[in-house]
């Protein structure tokens, strides 16, 4: 019998909490995305989060520690060997990735790739080169608008992003587009670990605006995951967000498309009104999209305030039987150089209404505690091959 009928595993996309051992060999060194961001602002108002132990779990200029942490908090250090949405979302639900997806960042993608796929789409490939999506838009969206020709960058992840302009490209051909480049790029020599599909609105420079409709192709999960086991056991496995498209389907029940990450809590709220007994796994990545990529701390902690505030919405709808675990998947620290995602620990914070004896667990060294714990409480075992033990036992 389930200890929780209903687990939601929310991710606060890139909300890293410190450098880890390892993080020099990533070229990360001193880097906090959520200490920093709490440097960055005079107020910093986070009552739900303060209420379930964050600033006990790690300092924060303006939000004190509190005497009776609602929840149970600790940090999590990343096994696999990379600092990517794939890799920390694969090891949340066992897997180790031992070998990190290739990037592009420093030449562009080679030109017998772009050759093949300017060739199977029909369109000149313009770009090539590592930027964000805000710069490539500003330099190039109106070349494409003319021509029809097509832009495709990528950044330190490892993604081939390619942009079409909803009004001129077509958002059915972006996808076409998307879907040849996600063939030729299983290839070996050219495996990004993701594919992903830009659009956008406007008609000139300081005007373009991304849209909704982006789209995730990538890889397949090398082996089966908690959330396999899970559905494969009959339980409910709804997916709020990209998590859907970071596991390309494998182990979802029941999928929902988020706007923004203030519609992704929406949703998530809208799921807790409804009978389902399983897991709800949200990801919320506007975190990491709008803020830690284009360096920007103030609207990092404006968006955590807008997430804290939907969280107290939560809370009081969670059920006695409900367990809402809080995790990040790296770190994407505002006020470091580049643009790129940060190896850092992520926070671990468990609350149940019927929670006795929340406070401080230890460290753990894999992000596969969480696929552990929620596979445990509903006894099912875990896919052979996979990594992570329970801490069910110690959420009393």
């Amino acid at each position: 019998m389930s200890k929780f009928n209903r687990i939601f595993l929310i991710v606060l996309d890139s909300l890293g909490m410190g450098a880890v051992e390892d993080s020099p060999e990533f070229g990360d060194i001193g880097v906090d995305t959520l200490g920093h961001i709490s440097q960055s602002v005079d107020a910093f108002h986070i009552p739900n989060l303060q209420k379930m132990g964050l600033a006990n779990l790690h300092p924060l200029k303006q939000v004190a520690p509190v005497e009776q942490p609602k929840a149970y908090y600790t940090a999590l250090h990343e096994t696999s060997r990379g600092k990517d949405t794939m890799t920390g979302h694969w090891e949340m639900m066992g897997l180790n990735t031992t070998k990190p997806f290739i990037t592009f960042t420093d030449h562009g993608f080679p030109p017998e790739l772009l050759d093949e796929l300017s060739r199977r789409t029909g369109h000149k490939i313009i770009g090539n080169k590592s930027s964000s999506g805000t710069e490539i838009l500003d330099e190039l969206a109106e070349e494409e608008i003319a021509t029809g020709n097509m832009i495709v960058y990528t950044s330190a992840d490892s993604v081939m992003q390619i942009c079409g302009n909803e009004e001129t490209f077509d958002l059915k051909e972006l996808y076409r587009c998307c879907e040849i480049a996600r063939e030729l790029t299983m290839k070996d020599e050219w495996k990004v670990g993701r594919v992903i599909a830009r659009p956008y609105i406007g008609k000139k420079k300081g005007e373009f605006k991304r849209t909704s409709n982006r789209h995730d192709y990538a890889v397949k999960p090398f082996g089966p995951t908690a959330l396999n086991a899970l559905k494969d056991a009959g339980y409910n496995v709804i997916s709020i967000g990209k998590i859907n498209d970071i596991f390309v389907g494998e182990g979802i029940t029941k999928a929902i498309h988020s706007e923004s990450s203030v519609n992704g809590m929406e949703q998530t709220i809208e799921e807790a009104k409804r009978d389902f007994h399983g897991l709800c796994f949200v990801n919320l990545v506007d975190f990491d999209a709008l803020w830690g990529h284009r360096r920007d701390p103030v609207g990092y902690a404006r968006e955590i305030e807008k997430f804290d505030a939907n969280l107290g919405v939560l809370l009081e709808g969670l059920r006695e039987d409900d367990l809402l675990i809080l995790t990040a998947d790296h770190g994407n620290d505002p006020t470091y150089k580049g643009t790129d995602h940060t190896r850092e620990k992520v926070p671990f914070l468990a609350y149940s209404p019927k929670l006795t004896q929340p406070g401080p667990l230890p460290e753990q060294d894999t992000f596969a505690v969480l696929g552990a714990t929620i596979a445990a409480n509903f006894d099912v075992a875990m896919p052979e091959g996979t990594i992570g033990t329970s801490l069910l036992e110690e959420l009393k």
